[in-house]
C-alpha cells in the first residue's frame, strides 16, 4: 500500500515538472520570436541612412547626364519626387522648348539634363517644398544622322563623339560595289531653313589630300553616298 501511494506521488511530481517545463518553453519562443522583426526594421534602418533614403520610404535612382545636349525632338523623362502630377514623359518641340504643369514653357533645347533639372526645380520651389527633379533623356532623336546611298547600312545612326564622314561610312559598312566615291557630299541644314552641301572625295582625303573635307558631322547631317 505505502509502495503504491509513493509511486504515485512521484508520477503526480513528474506530470508537474513536465507541464512546467513545456511552460516555460513556449513562453522562451514568443519571447524570441519578435527579435527578428526587430533585427530586420533595424537593418533597413540602417541601410536606408546609408543609402541617403528617409526611413520608410523607398530608395530612389537617379540619372543625370552632365555632358548630353538635349535637342528637339528628343523624349525627355521628368520625374517629380511625389509629384506625380507634375512628373511625365515629354518631347522637346521643334522650337526647343518644353510644358510642364507648374512650370509652364520653358527652353530645354541646348541644356544638359542636369542644368534643365536645376532650372525645373527652381521654379517648382515657388510651389513645391523642396522638389527634387530628375530628367532623363529616354530618346535622343536629335542626335542623330543619316547615311542614305550607296554604303551596305544605309540608315539613321546615333551620333557620338566627334563622328567625321570617314566614321559615318565605317559605320554603314563602307560602299557598295559601283559607288561614286568622288561624288560624297554632306547635306547641313541652315538656321533658316536652307541646306547646304558640303563635298567629299573619299579618294581624296584617303590620300591625304583637302582633309579639310572629312569635317566633323553635325545632328541632322545627311551623309550622300551616290
Amino acid at each position: 500500500m505505502t509502495k503504491s501511494i509513493t509511486a504515485d506521488r512521484i508520477m503526480a511530481v513528474l506530470t508537474l515538472l513536465a507541464l512546467l517545463s513545456g511552460g516555460a518553453l513556449a513562453q522562451s519562443d514568443s519571447a524570441s520570436r519578435p527579435a527578428a522583426p526587430a533585427t530586420a526594421a533595424a537593418d533597413k534602418q540602417a541601410s536606408e541612412k546609408q543609402n541617403g533614403d528617409k526611413p520608410g520610404e523607398g530608395s530612389r535612382t537617379a540619372h543625370s547626364d552632365s555632358s548630353y545636349v538635349i535637342g528637339a525632338d528628343d523624349v525627355l523623362a521628368i520625374n517629380v519626387w511625389k509629384e506625380p502630377d507634375v512628373s511625365r514623359s515629354v518631347p522637346v518641340r521643334s522650337d526647343g522648348k518644353i510644358s510642364l504643369p507648374l512650370v509652364g514653357e520653358l527652353t530645354a533645347g541646348g541644356q544638359t539634363p542636369l542644368q534643365l533639372e536645376q532650372e525645373i526645380t527652381k521654379r517648382l520651389a515657388n510651389y513645391i517644398s523642396e522638389p527634387e527633379v530628375t530628367v532623363i533623356v529616354t530618346d535622343s532623336k536629335s542626335q542623330r544622322i543619316n547615311i542614305l546611298g550607296m554604303v551596305v547600312r544605309p540608315g539613321t545612326y546615333m551620333l557620338t563623339g566627334s563622328a567625321t564622314v570617314l566614321d559615318a561610312i565605317a559605320m554603314a559598312g563602307g560602299f557598295k560595289d559601283f559607288a561614286k566615291q568622288k561624288q560624297i557630299y554632306v547635306l547641313r541644314a541652315n538656321a533658316d531653313g536652307t541646306e547646304k552641301r558640303l563635298a567629299f572625295n573619299y579618294k581624296e582625303v584617303i590620300k591625304g589630300q583637302n582633309p579639310e573635307q572629312n569635317v566633323r558631322l553635325l545632328p541632322r547631317d545627311t551623309v550622300v553616298v551616290p
